[in-house]
This record gives C-alpha cells, sequence and structure tokens, in this order.
C-alpha cells in the first residue's frame, strides 16, 4: 500500500507568524513506499500567489524576488489546497518551523495534521556530514541543479528531489525523515 504526503513551502512578507502574510504557497502532493521511504511519482501540484494588502518589504523582495505588482489582486485557491491538504497523511516543510506557523494560520486544519522538517529532522551536519541543511546548500552538494531559488513550488519540488536521494547506506533521505531502517 503506498501513501501519500504533500512538501509545503511558502514565501512571505517576512518572518513573524503574527505580523507578516504569505505571498506565495507550493505545494507538492506524492505518493511513496511507506516500508521503504522511496518516494514515487507527484500526484498533484498547487502553486498559487497571494496579496497580502500592503506593499511587500524591499528585505523580502531581495530574498524571492516578488513584487507587491507581481502578488496585487491574487488569492490562493483554498479549495484546491484543502482538497490536497485532505489527502496527504502527513506535511513536510524545509524549515518546518518557519512554514508550519504561516500555513497553520491560512488553513487551521493543519495544526490536527502530522508534520515532519526536512531541515530539522534528518542529521544533515550532523552523522551525515554536511556543512549546512539549509535547502539551497544541501541541493548544491547533491549535484541538484536549481533554475529558481526561494520560490515556492520550486522549493517544493526541489525538497521532493532532495528527499528522494538514496545515501551511501542505502535509505533515501524520505527513509531518514521518516524514522524507516535507521542506523
Amino acid at each position: 500500500m503506498r501513501l501519500k504526503a504533500s512538501i509545503l513551502d511558502v514565501e512571505t512578507t517576512g518572518f513573524s507568524h503574527a505580523a507578516d502574510e504569505v505571498i506565495e504557497l507550493g505545494i507538492v502532493l506524492f505518493d511513496f513506499d511507506p516500508l521503504t521511504g522511496v518516494a514515487g511519482s507527484v500526484v498533484e501540484e498547487y502553486g498559487g500567489l497571494r496579496d497580502p494588502g500592503r506593499p511587500i518589504p524591499e528585505d523580502a523582495t531581495k530574498a524571492h524576488g516578488l513584487t507587491w505588482d507581481d502578488v496585487r489582486g491574487h488569492a490562493l485557491d483554498d479549495a484546491a489546497v484543502r482538497r490536497i491538504l485532505a489527502r496527504s497523511a502527513f506535511l513536510i516543510a524545509h524549515n518546518a518551523r518557519f512554514d508550519r506557523g504561516f500555513i497553520e494560520r491560512l488553513y487551521p486544519e493543519t495544526a490536527l495534521m502530522q508534520w515532519r522538517c526536512s531541515m530539522d529532522d534528518i542529521p544533515w551536519r550532523g552523522r551525515l556530514g554536511f556543512r549546512s541543511k539549509g535547502l539551497q546548500q544541501l541541493l548544491g552538494d547533491h549535484g541538484i541543479g536549481v533554475d529558481t531559488a526561494h520560490r515556492a513550488l520550486d522549493d517544493a519540488r526541489n525538497t521532493l528531489r532532495l528527499l528522494s536521494r538514496t545515501q551511501p547506506d542505502g535509505r533515501t533521505y524520505l527513509a531518514e525523515l521518516l524514522g524507516l531502517g535507521k542506523r
């Protein structure tokens, strides 16, 4: 039996879950084997922009490249997002402490869902020996080319690409994240 999970990523107007707003949401729903941690195919994707109701601070635009003109008048397709979330056994974010707070504010039902953090729940710098646990650095370390960094759907897709890679011990990083076959 295969399960489905979603990788989510947000771009925002800043770092505060209380004061800042989501301006872009990306979700990749994929299937996987829960016994091996091997990811299968992408089942569905969603990428959407959201008008925060005010100008985007310059520092935020420098990070992700989105301006108020890019997002003005846009709204997320809440029905599509909720449909994907409902099909997910759990949610994954690379830096879940950041993404989760924003997503739970928009979709309170996600507070009741199980979350996994592909940044903190895998020992990238510890046992695995990488210099950084940041997504862009890990992608580079694994030879995963990036066309667009810090855009929500692209980062969610690239997180799946990273989690699908096999470690020297033969397990995928998704298996590591799920705690399968711990060594």
